[in-house]
This record gives structure tokens, sequence and C-alpha cells, in this order.
């Protein structure tokens, strides 16, 4: 890829090296009590509101980082200290792609800042995709919007919403044509305290237990016409061009994760690497027959798989990421590339630091056992694996394949 130079500027190695020591005295000693407990870790959020971790000028100047390795690298920090946690710090981040992906300057300058308050006053945001019959099938989403006198009324459920029903500001994927499927879609901003909309059923998760999932429902929902992210005009224009028969780039929840990907691809690294670690050193220090297993060729064999597979990972990420941030078009399908390798890594990863530490490793007295029930969400949201095969095989076939 001509241009892409795998070598961080000083200004990303300060910003790594500040985010992990974050990672390493505030967030990994707290994860396992968080897992356990299933809730939200308000504690800890505050704490990385109050050092300007968990605020909007943090992943403002990060996601504008010119090499475009600011966040990947800042959440792979996050990600080796506890994944549950680190979702509940950057969960945020997905409403705040939406809206800036599909946001007006005018709707970005009024919702960005309520989506994460203050260091005093800690807000969040959720965007609310998936619904129960429309999870990777994004043009089966039913939850509808009509407008009414200038107002939109939004009616669905949504589920599987990071920070869902907790949040201050939520973004909601709707329906306005759905006849023309995901090119029927928009965006809406729902502001704090809209009657209407409450918290269904939080989920009770495998891993990433510290982050708040739930459903989201929107019962007669009525928003102002300026809630409509990208504005009523563009909204017709869009769809008068789509019922002429021309082709619509615009799709709200697909514009959203595919810019998002690289960033989650890196939370994979970060768990995957976490749990290297982990077996690394315990294969220096374990003891059998002898000698420190980590002498024997089936152990130093694996860790070098699990070195290699890390790194490989963290190489795709990277190379999508400043793709992105360069205004690289994936004609490859380099962004899903990235998540798709960065979540299958994860969870192979975690699975053999498990098995090198034995049954120790399947106890919770060692955090891998974690790390591993952590990972496997990386295969499954934001496009499951199969999903990302999809995308991949059309990219480099050129062929309709379904």
């Amino acid at each position: 890829m001509s241009g892409f130079c795998p070598e961080l500027s000083d200004d990303v190695v300060q910003v790594r090296d500040w985010v992990h020591e974050f990672a390493r005295d505030v967030i990994r000693p707290a994860g396992a009590e968080w897992d356990e407990r299933e809730e939200t870790p308000w504690p800890v959020i505050q704490e990385a509101a109050k050092i300007g971790l968990y605020s909007l000028d943090f992943f403002a100047t990060q996601w504008f980082e010119e090499s475009g390795l600011g966040l990947p690298v800042a959440f792979e920090e996050i990600f080796w200290g506890d994944a549950g946690i680190g979702l509940a710090i950057v969960g945020t981040g997905l409403a705040a792609a939406a809206l800036s992906s599909n946001g007006t300057p005018e709707q970005m300058g009024e919702w960005l800042p309520q989506m994460f308050g203050t260091e005093n006053d800690v807000k969040l945001g959720a965007f609310c995709a998936s619904e129960p019959d429309a999870g990777s099938d994004v043009g089966a989403i039913r939850t509808r919007a009509v407008y009414d006198r200038g107002d939109w009324v939004l009616n669905g459920v949504k589920t599987w919403a990071t920070n869902g029903g907790i949040a201050d500001v939520h973004v909601v994927v709707a329906a306005v044509e759905p006849a023309l499927g995901t090119r029927g879609q928009a965006s809406f901003v729902i502001p704090p305290g809209t009657p209407g909309l409450s918290m269904g059923q939080k989920f009770r998760k495998h891993g990433i237990r510290a982050s708040h999932t739930a459903e989201v429902i929107l019962d007669d929902v009525r928003v102002p016409g300026s809630c409509l992210l990208g504005g009523k005009e563009k909204l017709d224009v869009r769809l008068d061009r789509v019922r002429n028969g021309e082709r619509s780039r615009e799709q709200a929840a697909m514009r959203t994760f595919e810019t998002t990907r690289p960033s989650v691809a890196a939370m994979a690294v970060g768990i995957a690497r976490a749990a290297f670690e982990y077996a690394r050193d315990y294969a220096r220090e374990r003891e059998q027959f002898g000698r420190k297993i980590g002498e024997t060729q089936a152990i130093a064999f694996l860790l070098a798989d699990m070195a290699t597979r890390v790194d490989m990972a963290r190489l795709l990420t990277w190379r999508a990421a400043w793709m992105a941030r360069n205004g690289r078009q994936f004609e490859r399908a380099e962004g899903s590339m990235s998540k798709l390798v960065a979540g299958e890594t994860a969870v192979w990863v975690t699975e053999q630091a498990m098995q090198i530490l034995g049954g120790a490793g399947y106890t919770r007295d060692h955090p891998v056992e974690r790390f591993h029930r952590d990972a496997k969400i990386y295969t499954i949201f934001e496009g499951t694996s199969e999903i990302q095969r999809l995308i991949i095989g059309r990219a480099v076939t050129g062929l309709p394949v379904r």
C-alpha cells in the first residue's frame, strides 16, 4: 500500500503510553470485580473523565490524528486493560461516529458534547441499529419514522444497544420508506428525557459484562425535524434518486459500521495481546518435569504463532485506519479484513492462552478465561465473521456473492 508506514509518531507514542498507564493502574485491577458485578463501572468512567480520556476532546483529537492510528492505538491499550470496562468507556464513540458520519456541523456541535458531558457530570451516548429480527440484515429494520407536521415520530424496538436505555443521547436508525430497504433508512437523535423512549430487557452476557447492553423501546417517540441527521432536504434528495433507480451510497447503519471497523478491530487486538502476554509470562515461570514449560517446543511454538497472529491483526488494523484517515477507498474491503482477522485472532489466541495455563486457565484465578469470554463477541457484533467474509468475497471477485 503506497504511502502506508506502520511507524508511530511521537505524539501517538505519548498518547499510547499515557493510556497504557491508565489501563495498567486503573482499568486492569478493576476488571474482575466489574465482570462479576455485571454493572456499568461508573467510578472507572469517572476516573477516565477526570484525566480527559473519556471526553469529546480526546475522541476528536485521536479521530483526526493525521496518520489515522491515534484511535486504534489508544483502543488497543484500553482493551488490553479490560474489554468490558473498555467498552463502557468507549461505547459512546459508536453513537458519536454515527452522528459524525451522518449529521450536519450544527448537529454535531449541539449533540456531541451532550454525549460525553464533563468530568463532573459524565454523560453517555448509544447507537441503536439492531433489532430482534434485523441483526446482520440491516435491510430488515422495522423501526419506523413518520414525518408529522414538522416532527418525526418513531416506533419500534431496538436490541443489543450498548448503553441502551441508560444513555443521555440515543442515535436511532429507522426506516423512512421501508420498501427501499437500507436505502430508505435514516438516523435520528433522540434527546435526553424524550417521552416514549424506555429501556427494555437488559442482557446478561457471556463476556464484556461491565458494558451495559439492552433493548430500547420506542413508543410514539416524537422529536423535532432538526433531529433527523443530515436534514430533511438531503434525505428527500436521496430518496428521490433511489425512487428513480439511481445508485445511492447513503446507508445510515452501514456508513457507521464501515467507519468504526478498524477501531473495533483494535479492541480485539488489545484482548489478544493481553492473553498472549499473560500466557508468555506464565510459561516463563511455570515448571513441569524440571524445566520451564516455555522451554518446550510445544509451548514455544504456540507462543510464536500467537505473537505472529497478534502482529498480523494489528498491521491489518493499522492499514485500514490509515486508509480511512487518508481518504483511500476500501476497494478490497480492507476494513472488513481488519475486523475479521482481529476478531478471530482474539478468539484463537485467548483459547490458546487457556490451554497453556491448563486447568488453572479455566478458573477465575487467572484472567485468561475472562479474556476468552470477552473475545468471542468480536466475531459477532458490528458484522459477524460471515458477513465480513461476504463483503470481502464480493470485493475481491466483483461478483454478487450471496
